[in-house]
């Protein structure tokens, strides 16, 4: 009987020396310090960092700025004709977690050489087509607008900001097609915008 239970005591040790990190549950590897390994493999080109900030004390996950449309041209030929639009996102989790979002924030920011790309007050307002089914989700604050230079060449740069539930953020990056309009800017997220998106919402996922 000593010699059954001497084994069975061997066989459980085994066992949980070969538990490894990326083997263990998502809220195990929480809550004991250790960084969760997300299975996702896509591979979208965006560049997604989560921080705590403790002046808000708040975890947040962002999507840094990612570049959406720019009239089939890139870089300065792109800024010399066509407005350039890129997206940053974020999701805010109150404290030291990443269970629960209190809101999301999505940012749209448009690049031009032409100034009268911008959009005034009576033209902010965001609405989004996702899968077929359309979204109001209000008018859009401007958060930046100011002029730099892209080797030698004047552009003016507008950030436009909307708060939204984690509901509509979920849905947005569920969803397989998405269309964006702000004022009379119109504009389609890409596949990789989409998978970026999807990515930010597995890593506040248990």
């Amino acid at each position: 009987m000593k010699r059954i239970i001497l084994i069975s005591l061997c066989l459980l040790l085994l066992q949980t020396l070969n538990l490894a990190p990326n083997s263990m549950p998502a809220s195990l590897a929480k809550l004991s310090g250790m960084p969760v390994v997300n299975s996702s493999t896509l591979d979208h080109g965006g560049q997604i960092e989560t921080k705590y900030d403790g002046f808000n004390h708040e975890t947040i996950v962002t999507l840094k700025k990612m570049r959406v449309t720019c009239g089939g041209a890139n870089g300065l030929q792109s800024a010399l004709t066509q407005t350039c639009v890129s997206m940053v996102a974020s999701l805010h989790c109150p404290g030291k977690q990443l269970d629960y979002v209190r809101y999301a924030k999505l940012q749209f920011v448009f690049e031009s050489k032409d100034w009268d790309q911008r959009h005034p007050l009576d033209q902010r307002e965001l609405f989004l087509v996702a899968d077929g089914k359309q979204l109001q989700l209000g008018r859009m604050v401007l958060a930046k607008n100011n002029v730099e230079y892209d080797r030698g060449i004047e552009v003016m740069k507008e950030v436009l900001e909307v708060s939204v539930p984690y509901k509509v953020f979920d849905m947005i990056a569920s969803s397989n097609t998405v269309e964006v309009k702000v004022g009379k800017s119109r504009f389609g997220l890409q596949e990789k915008n989409l998978e970026a998106l999807r990515d930010m919402n597995i890593r506040v996922r248990l």
